[in-house]
């Protein structure tokens, strides 16, 4: 029976409908049905062959009534305990000291049956010899293999079989235990990549939270600092009776908060994508509103006509955030300056630089806020970097940022 096929889904979505039960469990995944422990029990049960030897020789009939009844509980008890470390093994929570009690009990079960009932029970030290393997910690499952095996060689010895068999049991008894070893490191493996594949899709989910988080932090901040100033402006006008100039104002408002709307949406659904162009139009609007006047050179918007769309958007909001600072914070600010330069960095890599400052009193002894460290965030992710500080002759609030001047590439056609 195959697997059924799961689609992945990260810890944001929600199921679709009650799982369907699979009655198989893959190698490494914990058991959760009842089906599942049966199903595993009974792939476990399927290599009791070996348990051929000694069964076949109870049933000859080369021992007493005594002899017989002890054999069969002896052969009981041992399939039992096997049985009893699979279950075990598969129930979380379960101590390491109750599985290494049975596997004791397993070797001493196979000691005293090959020495009192006689060398058939040998192949008992197979399924012993696999037990160890699946108790024994990585580092020390060679040496105990190795233990079990001198072990099934010394009892053969001792109990005068035959020397083929001694070695035929010895070696099947280390081979099986390694052949488990290499399961137990193979189960391992599978389940750190489960984990793995699990912390991923956590971390893809949270990255996604940290981008949505950085989008409506700039969007929102940006457009109701400015339906703030609109609406003063518009009671301001209305006070003085000036209600023509104060129902433009509510107009304005009224397009932000509809482009605001729009905006988020987009951000939401990952397709927001700020342009120069744009956010210097929406820059002068913001700007006028506080009362401050945008200097900049008309050759801005086509200072990097070939700029890749990844490090053009991050240039975009740092303009975007660089006004709202201005906007909210720039007390005593008159004049907002924008240029747009190339530099060199030591490593030979060209960088597009865009500076904004202001001519207010400065950050002072503020630390920065969510919005810088959000578009730091935006800059190291296209390799750019953000500089800030107090601009000329420490007056006013000076905003850099630099992201490598690589050009869009052109698809072949």
């Amino acid at each position: 029976m195959s697997e059924p096929r799961r689609t992945h889904r990260t810890d944001e979505q929600p199921e679709e409908g009650p799982a369907r039960p699979s009655f198989m469990n893959i190698p490494g995944a914990s058991v959760e049905t009842r089906r599942q422990l049966l199903v595993k029990i009974s792939w476990m049960l399927l290599w009791m062959i070996y348990l051929a030897y000694p069964v076949g020789d109870l049933l000859d009939g080369g021992h007493g009534a005594g002899a017989r009844v002890l054999g069969w509980i002896c052969l009981g008890a041992f399939v039992t305990g096997y049985v009893l470390l699979v279950v075990f093994r598969s129930m979380p929570g379960m101590r390491p000291w109750t599985c290494r009690v049975i596997v004791a009990t397993m070797v001493a079960l196979a000691v005293a049956s090959t020495f009192v009932l006689g060398t058939a029970f040998l192949s008992l030290f197979i399924y012993a010899s696999v037990c160890v393997a699946i108790i024994s910690p990585a580092r020390y499952a060679l040496r105990a293999l190795l233990g079990a095996a001198v072990l099934t060689a010394g009892v053969g010895l001792l109990a005068h079989a035959d020397t083929d068999n001694v070695w035929t049991f010895t070696l099947s008894a280390f081979l099986a235990g390694a052949a488990m070893t290499g399961l137990q490191r193979l189960v391992g493996t599978m389940k750190e990549l489960r984990e793995a594949r699990a912390a991923v899709a956590h971390l893809a989910a949270s990255e996604e939270r940290l981008r949505l988080a950085r989008d409506l932090h700039d969007l929102l901040g940006h457009s109701l600092s400015l339906i703030t100033l609109k609406s003063e402006l518009a009671g301001r006008f209305m006070d003085a009776g000036k209600d023509e100039a104060a129902r433009a104002q509510v107009a304005d408002i009224e397009n932000v908060a509809r482009q605001s709307l729009i905006d988020v949406r987009e951000a939401v659904t990952g397709f927001r994508r700020p342009t120069l162009p744009v956010e210097l139009a929406a820059a002068r609007t913001a700007l006028a509103a506080a009362q401050v006047t945008l200097e900049t050179a008309p050759e801005l918007l086509d200072a990097w006509p070939g700029l890749a769309a990844e490090e053009a958007g991050a240039l975009a909001w740092a303009l975007r955030e660089a006004v709202t600072n201005v906007v909210r914070h720039g007390e005593g600010a008159t004049v907002c300056t924008v240029r747009s330069d190339e530099t060199w960095e030591g490593d030979g890599e060209r960088y597009a630089v865009l500076e904004v400052t202001d001519d207010g009193r400065g950050p002072g002894k503020s630390q920065p806020g969510n919005g810088l460290s959000g578009l730091e965030e935006r800059l190291a992710l296209v390799g750019g970097r953000l500089e800030t500080g107090p601009g000329a002759r420490g007056r006013g609030f000076r905003l850099r940022a630099l992201v490598p001047l690589r050009t869009a590439s052109v698809p072949a056609p």
